[in-house]
């Protein structure tokens, strides 16, 4: 799952990370967030070319396999990911402030997210990816978001601490 995915990104980076490791068809994907624009955003997968140099940049230095234009047809100044990145893939309107668990997951990916939250609704937030999470399933944070200060911090070891990855106990 990518809680608040928008603009979508990182849901398109996991999903060809995925693809590649032929991972993809045991897979089912949810990109979630409060505010629809985003998501439907986020849904469409379309990129300004600029954007894309530095995503194809990111791709490579990940240690990509193929091209990033194998996953994106580029036209009229923008690049649009392939309708079959899209399988698999639910989008979902999902409020971390009111909305409960819907899902059972083994990847959360939630960067950049909970920086706007109080730490209320940090713990919140991190109490909802605790409960969704299967027993040693992994939690992805932003660079500048750590589980360190939270009530959920003891559920949670240290998987990459330099990437704020998380494995759940």
């Amino acid at each position: 799952m990518v809680a608040g995915c928008s603009p979508g990104e990182e849901l398109w980076s996991l999903k060809i990370l995925f693809d590649e490791k032929g991972l993809t068809e045991r897979t089912l994907f949810y990109a979630t967030d409060i505010n629809p624009d985003a998501l439907a955003r986020a849904e469409a997968g379309i990129y300004s070319l600029e954007r894309i140099q530095g995503l194809t940049q990111n791709y490579l230095a990940a240690g990509g396999k193929r091209s990033l234009s194998d996953y994106y047809h580029a036209a009229y100044g923008g690049a649009h990911f392939a309708g079959s990145l899209k399988d698999r893939v639910v989008f979902a309107d999902h409020s971390l402030s009111t909305d409960e668990v819907f899902l059972e997951a083994h990847l959360v990916s939630c960067r950049n997210v909970l920086i706007y939250f109080d730490r209320n609704l940090q713990d919140r937030a991190l109490g909802l990816f605790e409960n969704a999470l299967v027993r040693l399933g992994f939690l992805g944070l932003g660079s500048k978001e750590s589980l360190r200060f939270s009530r959920h911090y003891e559920a949670f070891d240290e998987f990459r601490p330099g990437e704020r990855i998380y494995q759940k106990r």
